[in-house]
Formats: structure tokens, sequence, C-alpha cells
């Protein structure tokens, strides 16, 4: 019988998966260097932190079960809300703001489709404990910085939640709600038929379009005329200003609401070059999520990379170590381990495991495209050295160990 890996999966042979590490140890590098320190959360959890967080319906989406104690889990389908957990169990007492970052796989059960998968990785960032532009700018100069770290162009788009909700606070919060999962999918049409359907005003239909359509670096001005200065326009324009100083590329866009109800404030994505339809690879925000685990009012700024995404047009590939491959026959087999062990501090080394012969060996050498052959032969060891040849040229030439590391290394 054969069993094949389960849909909306995949098998990252060799390659891909040395190419994957070393994007993923290069964005690493980068949180680090601005502070940041990696966290590793539990793979599964209790359903309700979930249905907590984005309502009873998401649960179609999970892969969700009941374990041998009878209570209710799920593999987890994003990182967010698995961090806010950990905040509340184990890091209240620390100093904010926490820096926090984490590279993970997560678990959707949607039909598989280009660039979706059902086991997907998620690079995301949360700094926890400031509500100031400073920390929102800092975010998404670190996003920036991270995609462009992975050799990744894209359009950064910012905007603010506040401003539309100050246009929507005479409707019923179910409505707003409505409204925004509308907006954020730019089901224009729909939006229409909503406004129409409950009797919205005029003035507040067409200022809504008005907004959600503005785009550009400057529009600032144009928002005001719209929903006034409103302190929450005032800290933005402070954001921005940073954003200028860290030497961030973005336009705004009034039109970008997330979808979900927890952002609070900032919010912005990243749609990258090369992708088609499926273009964002990055979004975020800040937010407020603490308070309904439990935890108190505390502010966070957030955003989540899609690796995947990231990974179909990252130009990065990982330098290519030397690889050598020790040769000998059977009865220096044992000196030939005792060599290997040595130059594997240094470079990948290989030695035979099939009791092939001598020009077997060789032959092998070629077939994995070792850069060098190292030969142990006992006229070498008389004179205590080792033949090295370069399977590029072909050249070889008579070398101590330590000689080889030198030339290899």
């Amino acid at each position: 019988m054969t069993v094949n890996r389960p849909r909306g999966t995949r098998d990252f042979l060799p390659a891909d998966t040395a190419r994957r590490r070393y994007v993923e140890s290069v964005m690493r590098d980068v949180a680090r260097k601005w502070g940041y320190s990696e966290i590793i959360t539990p793979t599964f959890e209790h359903l309700d932190l979930f249905t907590l967080k984005s309502g009873e319906g998401i649960i179609g989406e999970l892969y969700n079960f009941t374990d041998k104690g009878g209570r209710e889990m799920t593999l987890r389908p994003e990182l967010t809300a698995p961090v806010m957990r950990l905040y509340i169990n184990e890091l209240q007492p620390f100093p904010k703001p926490l820096k926090l970052f984490y590279f993970e796989n997560c678990f959707r059960y949607e039909r598989p489709q280009k660039g979706r998968f059902r086991e997907f990785w998620q690079f995301g960032v949360e700094l926890i404990g400031s509500g100031k532009p400073d920390s929102d700018a800092e975010v998404i100069a670190l996003a920036n910085a991270m995609l462009k770290a992975a050799g990744v162009k894209g359009d950064m788009k910012l905007g603010n939640l506040a401003v539309i909700r100050t246009l929507l606070s005479g409707l019923e919060p179910e409505i707003v709600s409505k409204v925004m999962r509308l907006v954020d999918k730019k089901e224009y049409a729909g939006l229409e038929a909503l406004l129409e359907e409950i009797g919205a005003e005029e003035q507040l239909k067409s200022d809504l379009f008005h907004l959600i359509k503005l785009e550009g670096k400057h529009i600032l001005p144009e928002v005001i005329k719209i929903v006034g200065n409103i302190p929450e326009l005032v800290s933005f324009e402070k954001t921005l200003k940073l954003l200028d100083a860290y030497g961030v590329d973005y336009s705004l866009d009034f039109g970008i609401a997330r979808g979900l109800d927890y952002y609070t404030g900032m919010v912005f994505e990243v749609y990258a070059e090369g992708l088609g339809a499926q273009k964002q690879v990055c979004g975020g925000g800040s937010y407020q999520l603490i308070q309904l685990f439990g935890g108190g009012d505390v502010p966070s700024t957030g955003f989540g990379i899609g690796f995947d995404r990231i990974m179909e047009i990252c130009p990065l590939t990982p330098p290519a170590p030397k690889t050598l491959m020790l040769i000998s026959k059977p009865d220096l087999h044992l000196k030939a381990i005792g060599f290997a062990n040595e130059l594997r501090k240094y470079v990948p080394v290989h030695v035979d495991l099939m009791q092939r012969n001598f020009k077997a060996q060789l032959s092998y050498a070629n077939t994995i495209d070792a850069d060098y052959v190292v030969i142990v032969g006992e006229k070498e060891l008389e004179v205590g050295k080792l033949t090295l040849r370069d399977m590029v040229s072909g050249e070889q030439e008579l070398l101590t160990l330590e000689e080889i590391i030198e030339k290899v290394c």
C-alpha cells in the first residue's frame, strides 16, 4: 500500500530545505539585531483560545479535535493568540515593552490553492506593552527591514482604523464589523448594498467611499476634511514622521481594514512584486487582545509574514560550502574515518558507506558533486600526506592534512 502525504501539505527536498533555512536565518538575524527575542509556543492549544478571538465561525477552518481527556483542542491556525496567552501565563511581570518574534508552522483546514496550504509557515513579531507612535514605527520599520533582507520588493501601505471607526461611530457595533469586513475584502458592491439596507445617510455613504479609495503619501489633509483632526490622526502623523526617519517607503491607504475587530489604530500591509493576485506577504497593526484573554489593558503592535509566499519570490540562495569525499581501499577505511573526523570540523565530508571499490567511490563523488576528493592511500600515508583532487579541474596534489584544511576552507 502506498501512503501519500496529506492534502495541503508539502515535502521539502534537501535543496529546498537548505534554501528555506537560509532565508529563515537571515530574517531571524534581522529581528535579533533589532532587539527582539525568539519564543516558541505549543503546536496545539485549547480550542477556545481561538474562538474567543475570532468567534465560533472559525471552527470550520481549524484542525480541531477532542483529546483522550475529552478536552477540545486544535492545531494552531496562527500565532498572535498563543503569544497573548503566553504573555498572560508567563510574561506579565517582565519589563515593558516586550519585543518578541517567532517562526512556526500553522494549520488551517481550507481548500488548498496556489500559495495557500493547510500547513504553512509564519514569521511574526509582537511588541507588547506600548501604544506609542515610536512602537508602531519600529514594528513597521522592522517588517520593512526583514523583507528587504530577504530580497523581497513590495509596496508598503498604511492606514488607521480610528479614522473609519470615527466615521461609522453612529452605527451599531455589529454593522460596523460587517462594514469593516467588506472594506477589508474590497467588496464595494456588497458594501453599498449593506448601507442601502440600513438606510445610511447619503453624506455617510459619500464620505466612506471617498475615504476608502484615498491613496497616496500626502492625503492626510483630505482625510482631516472628512473626519476632523481627531487625536488618533495626530498620533498617526508622528508615526509617519518616524517612518520617514527610518527611511521606510510607504503610501497611505485608509481602505485597509484588516477585517478583525481587535485592531485598534494603525494597520499596514505589504504587497510584493511577482506574486499575481495573492500578493500580500505581510500584514499587521496595533491591537488590544490581552484583555480578551483575562489580562489587563495592554496595547500591542505586531505583524505576520507569510513565509511560503516569500519563498516563491525570494532571490536568496544559501552559500554552498566546499564538500569533500574521503576515498580509500578497504584496509585503510578506518584511517579514512579518522581523517574525516578531523576535516568535519571545517567542511562537510562524505566517506564510503557501501563498501564500494576505489573506482566506484570516485564515481559516487562525481554523482554527489563533491568539490574535492581526498585519497587515503598507502603511498600517501608513508610520507604523512594525502592526495587532494580538485573534481572540477582534475588537478591533484600531495598535501598534509593541515595543508588540505587551509586550502579548502
